[in-house]
């Protein structure tokens, strides 16, 4: 094949890719419009009728009263409680679960399709439904905060370990196979010295996903700080409710910076 035909081969290939990923993401487009129309997004009055009912509930809400703000220490402290606790146990269950699910790690392709099913089962379910429903069954407080953080957690965890377990280079793996190693042997020494990085961040992003999400499971009776939240909110005290949300942010920009910094420590 002569220069001149590679090359214009080259550009039709080209040519069909850019095609095709046009239409790809005018396909993307059209559903995106779609969903907006579908869920209202284009109702201009809709819009228009609750500026009115927004403005006057900001007006209810400046200025922040910190008045209480002793009573919000005990309520943050176990937030962030929660947030450490359900991160821990979610990493306790998800690394097993994670080694079950990798293809290249899985003894048996039956074993790996049951843990990607639980792992699914789990992620599906929010984790304020398993507020409610650990709050039946354990009762109030912060324990079943932790507990549902943490098995929904389990179900995203899990899945981005074992997706970094499967991009490993498998170079190592065959190495320690080939020199008898057993699989526990494989799995500490070729497998997790390469993923742990990856492992480290993705804890740590969960754990700051944690906190704000534990400041919603108080909503539900799971303790920590959404427990004044809705306190507040029931009393239509906006201007408490302000102030609640601005120590939860104060919070989270502190957690996150703390994560931030972890990060770095790892790398």
């Amino acid at each position: 094949m002569s220069a001149a035909s590679s090359q214009a081969a080259i550009l039709a290939a080209d040519r069909a890719a850019g095609l095709r990923g046009g239409a790809l993401a005018g396909a993307i487009i059209a559903v995106c419009l779609a969903a907006l129309g579908i869920t209202g997004f284009f109702d201009a009055e809709r819009f228009a009728d609750g500026i009115p009912a927004m403005a006057q509930l900001f007006s209810e809400m400046v200025p922040p009263d910190f008045s209480r703000w002793r009573a919000w220490l005990k309520p943050l402290l176990d937030t962030l409680a929660m947030s450490i606790a359900g991160t821990a146990l979610a990493v306790l269950i998800s690394l097993p679960l994670a080694l079950l699910a990798a293809s290249n790690i899985a003894p048996h392709p039956v074993v790996q399709h049951a843990a990607r099913t639980l792992l699914a089962f789990l992620r599906s379910v929010p984790e304020i439904i398993m507020g409610i429903l650990f709050v039946a069954a354990v009762g109030f407080g912060a324990l079943p905060g932790v507990l549902a953080l943490a098995l929904h957690s389990v179900g995203m965890v899990g899945k981005f370990y074992a997706e970094a377990i499967e991009h490993v280079d498998p170079k190592p793996l065959e190495a320690a196979r080939a020199a008898g190693a057993t699989r526990f042997q494989v799995i500490t020494h070729a497998v997790l010295p390469q993923v742990m990085p990856q492992l480290s961040d993705i804890t740590i992003y969960r754990w700051e996903y944690h906190f704000r999400a534990s400041a919603v499971l108080g909503i539900v009776g799971a303790g920590g700080i959404g427990f004044e939240l809705i306190a507040a909110l029931r009393l239509m005290s906006y201007d408490q409710v302000s102030a609640i949300l601005l120590a939860i942010l104060a919070c989270v920009l502190v957690v996150d910076g703390i994560g931030a910094r972890l990060r770095a420590a790892l790398k």
